[in-house]
């Protein structure tokens, strides 16, 4: 089975951004929240600050987004290519062996 790289990509990206939307909201709402998960983010993405504002609150909305998508890309790229190639291992396999073993 083979799975959507683009569905994947947009899934991986509405979610990691989603995270990244969430956690800036309740950090605007309360100074106290998320901040060591913002302090993570803020030491991965250029120009993201753990800051009350609104600029960086989408900024890193932003960075999740295209991050989070580039890992579903990744993920179902490799899913594909390494998950076919072992599917056909194990179908070439059970080919040989049935037609190895005498008929009764």
């Amino acid at each position: 089975m083979r799975l959507s790289i683009r569905g994947l990509a947009l899934a991986g990206g509405l979610l990691w951004g989603g995270l990244m939307l969430l956690v800036g909201f309740l950090h605007l709402i309360d100074a106290g929240y998320g901040v060591s998960f913002l302090d993570m983010t803020g030491s991965v993405y250029p120009g993201f600050h753990a800051a009350r504002s609104l600029g960086d609150w989408l900024l890193g909305s932003l960075y999740g987004f295209v991050d989070g998508g580039i890992a579903g890309l990744l993920f179902g790229w490799l899913y594909n290519l390494l998950g076919g190639r072992l599917h056909d291992g194990s179908q070439l396999q059970e080919a040989h062996t049935s037609a190895a073993s005498p008929a009764r």
